[in-house]
């Protein structure tokens, strides 16, 4: 296995710290905008990595480096506003390609808060044929939200349940990043675009719709000593590939994001802030929404200061095999003082990173194989419950 890696941000840079200590792929070219970031990220991994350069939003730039380093696999770590050109790239170069976030979304023009438009994935999804034609496989949303989640949805549906009323994924942590008052552990690019367009909820009968952004506030009782969060409905990728491969009557994602945040993110939307459409400022073009993320910490240098944990999961309730009615969470956990123990990086980029990487050994060793466009629910989920619990992170589930 020959992999492209298009991204050293933290997500990209865990990863590879991650992939270093496995055996199952031969090359990793590790690529990004900033030739420096990518240097970095490989540093001190030995000759298995390669720093490379790449413009992330031409696909001909992709599938020229593809074809350079003769890459059988792509796992895309930028952000989603260029997932259709690596996308594209790969199924250029004949690799086979995964993501942690799928194609954007664009609201309903005229009922945004009640249909969907263009749905996260849809642009991926038209092409289906086209990939399982070629005999290529692009495993969307293998992050750790999308992807785990999706894992344990399958998982509950095959091992646990008879029967589904709902399936809700819940993440939520007790994070705090010492020296900030506003400081996101993850891209703010992709949360503004997630937490600001209007969620999307699953129900059979109904199919896809939409609400309100931070809509239906609930208190969800977290694991591991983190404790009650509120969370609010967001729009995110678990909603649109679940209820593909799993049969329930509800589907649902909703984020412990805080009423601070929440209120930063709504006064970013009342400036215009979080716009993606370039203005010009003393002659410099440049979108409004790229100068927030420019004047905020990046969140891979955050490690040091934060402290907390963090949990992402599925929480699903219906009736067991034996007929009785039950509610469980399938969960992950990671403290941020393990992982910059351990890897040196922050806890969420880390969660994030694992997941994709497991994904690969599967592939590589047959113990996942598939073809066309698919999501991780698609996919045998114990294979990857197993060897997660093999790199050291097990996964837990708690009945409610």
């Amino acid at each position: 296995m020959r992999i492209l890696l298009v991204g050293a941000g933290g997500v990209g840079s865990a990863a590879v710290s991650i992939a270093a200590r496995r055996t199952f792929f031969e090359t990793m070219v590790v690529a990004d905008a900033d030739p420096a970031r990518a240097e970095r990220a490989v540093a001190g991994h030995g000759g298995r990595f390669v720093a490379a350069t790449v413009d992330a939003s031409s696909a001909d730039a992709v599938a020229a480096l593809c074809r350079a380093h003769r890459i059988t696999h792509v796992l895309n770590a930028v952000d989603p506003r260029f997932v259709m050109p690596v996308f594209a790239g790969a199924f250029a170069a004949g690799a086979d390609y995964l993501d942690m976030a799928m194609s954007l979304s664009h609201p309903h023009p005229e009922r945004p808060y009640a249909e969907p438009g263009v749905k996260l994935g849809d642009d991926q999804f038209a092409l289906a044929e086209q990939w399982s034609g070629a005999g290529r496989l692009a495993l969307l949303g293998i992050g750790v939200e999308p992807g785990l989640s999706d894992v344990f949805a399958r998982y509950a549906a095959d091992e646990l349940f008879a029967e589904i009323d709902e399936i809700g994924v819940r993440d939520g942590s007790n994070l705090t990043v010492d020296g900030y008052d506003f400081a996101p552990s993850f891209s703010i690019w992709t949360t503004i675009e997630e937490c600001l367009n209007p969620p999307v909820i699953w129900e059979r009968g109904r199919g896809w719709f939409t609400t309100e952004p931070f809509s239906e506030p609930e208190v969800f009782d977290f694991p591991a000593g983190i404790g009650p969060v509120e969370c609010v409905n967001v729009e995110h990728e678990e909603v649109l590939l679940i209820p593909r491969w799993v049969d329930a009557r509800r589907v649902t994602f909703k984020y412990g994001l805080g009423a601070e945040f929440i209120e930063v993110l709504r006064t970013l939307h009342k400036l215009g802030l979080d716009s993606t459409e370039p203005v010009t400022v003393r002659g410099m073009r440049m979108s409004p929404r790229d100068v927030v993320a420019a004047t905020l910490p990046d969140p891979a240098t955050l490690g040091e200061r934060m402290h907390g944990k963090t949990c992402a999961g599925t929480w699903v309730r219906g009736r067991s095999k034996a007929g009785e009615p039950r509610e469980v969470y399938l969960y992950h956990v990671v403290d941020n003082e393990w992982s910059m123990r351990e890897y040196g990086h922050q806890a969420v980029v880390w969660q994030t990173a694992v997941n994709p990487v497991v994904a690969l050994e599967l592939l590589a060793t047959g113990a996942w194989s598939a073809t066309g466009v698919i999501g991780p629910e698609a996919l045998p989920p114990v294979p990857f419950l197993d060897l997660l619990t093999a790199y050291g992170s097990p996964w837990e589930m708690e009945e409610r």
